[in-house]
C-alpha cells in the first residue's frame, strides 16, 4: 500500500508549484506579461484571466506563511484585477486554509491527487501488457517533431469533449483558444515528453509526462471520442510508466477531478488516492 505522508505530499506539490511557473516562464518567453512570485516558500504566478497555470500550490509546507507577505501578495493580484487561486493540499498545515478564509478565500471545489509506486514487479506487469497493447493494434510513440502540431491539435479535441461522470462539475472550464496555447507550452518545456497514441493508422489520442527527481507527472491525456474505450488511455499510460522507471522514476502521480473518468482509469490500473487539494479563490478587489 503505498501511504501518504506530509513529507511525500510535501514533495509532489512542490512539484506542482513548479509545473505552474515553468508553464509560466514559457508564456513569458512568449512575450507574456507573467506574475511569477514566491510566497511562503513555493511560487504565485499569474498570467491574466483564464490562464490554467494561475495558481498557487504547495503552501503549507515548511515555510511559514506570513500574513503580511501575503497581503502585500494580494495588492499585486489586484493591482492586476487578478484572481488568487489556491491548491490547498489536506496534508498541509490547517492554519494556512484558516488564514485564506479568514481573508475572504471562498471554497470552490477539490482535486484529487493519486499516486502508484515504480517497483520492479509493477514496471514488469506493465511491460508485459504493452506487448498485449500493441496485438491490439494500439501503439504509443513519443511525437517526433514533425508531429507536435499534430499532438496540440489532438489533445485539444479530446480534452474538449470530456466524458460525463458522477461527480461534481470542473472547477475550471477553457476555451479552445486558451487550451491551443496551454498545450503549447507544453512543447516549449525541455522537462515534458510527449506521446501519440494510435489504433491502425489513426490517431487516437496523446499525453504528456513530465519528470522532476524521480517523480513522474502524468497529465495532458486524452482521446478522441471515436477511439474512447478500445484501451488508448490505458496504454498511454503504461508507455509513459514504462518509461519514467526507465528514466530513474520511483513514483508516478496524477491528478484528477474527483469521481471523474480519469480517476476511474488511474485507479484501475493501480494508482491510489493519497490526498485531495481544497481549491480556494480570492476574487479581484
Amino acid at each position: 500500500m503505498l501511504f501518504a505522508t506530509a513529507t511525500l505530499a510535501a514533495r509532489i506539490d512542490k512539484a506542482e508549484a513548479a509545473v505552474a511557473a515553468e508553464f509560466a516562464g514559457a508564456a513569458r518567453a512568449r512575450g507574456k506579461d507573467v506574475m511569477i512570485e514566491p510566497i511562503a516558500g513555493t511560487i504565485a504566478v499569474y498570467g491574466g484571466p483564464g490562464e490554467p497555470f494561475n495558481k498557487i500550490a504547495g503552501l503549507g509546507f515548511g515555510a511559514t506563511l506570513e500574513e503580511e507577505a501575503l497581503a502585500a501578495l494580494e495588492a499585486r493580484y489586484d493591482a492586476r484585477n487578478g484572481e488568487i487561486r489556491v491548491e490547498q493540499s489536506t496534508l498541509a498545515d490547517p492554519s494556512v486554509a484558516m488564514m485564506l478564509t479568514r481573508r475572504g478565500y471562498e471554497l470552490i471545489g477539490y482535486e484529487n491527487v493519486l499516486g502508484l509506486a515504480l517497483t520492479p514487479a509493477v514496471v514488469d506487469e506493465l511491460s508485459q501488457r504493452m506487448t498485449q497493447d500493441r496485438a491490439s493494434d494500439v501503439v504509443i510513440d513519443r511525437a517526433r517533431s514533425d508531429e507536435i502540431q499534430i499532438w496540440i491539435e489532438t489533445v485539444t479535441d479530446g480534452f474538449l469533449q470530456p466524458d460525463s461522470f458522477d461527480g461534481p462539475p470542473p472547477t475550471e472550464t477553457f476555451a479552445r483558444e486558451v487550451l491551443l496555447d496551454v498545450y503549447e507550452g507544453f512543447v516549449g518545456m525541455g522537462s515534458c515528453v510527449l506521446y501519440l497514441a494510435r489504433r491502425g493508422n489513426e490517431i487516437a489520442g496523446g499525453g504528456a509526462m513530465r519528470m522532476s527527481d524521480g517523480l513522474a507527472q502524468l497529465s495532458g491525456a486524452a482521446t478522441l471520442p471515436a477511439h474512447r474505450r478500445r484501451g488508448v488511455q490505458s496504454a498511454l499510460m503504461r508507455a509513459r510508466l514504462v518509461d519514467a522507471a526507465a528514466n530513474g522514476g520511483d513514483l508516478a502521480v496524477v491528478t484528477t477531478e474527483p469521481a471523474s473518468k480519469s480517476q476511474q482509469n488511474v485507479q484501475r490500473a493501480g494508482f491510489e488516492l493519497l490526498y485531495s487539494r481544497a481549491v480556494l479563490v480570492r476574487r479581484a478587489r
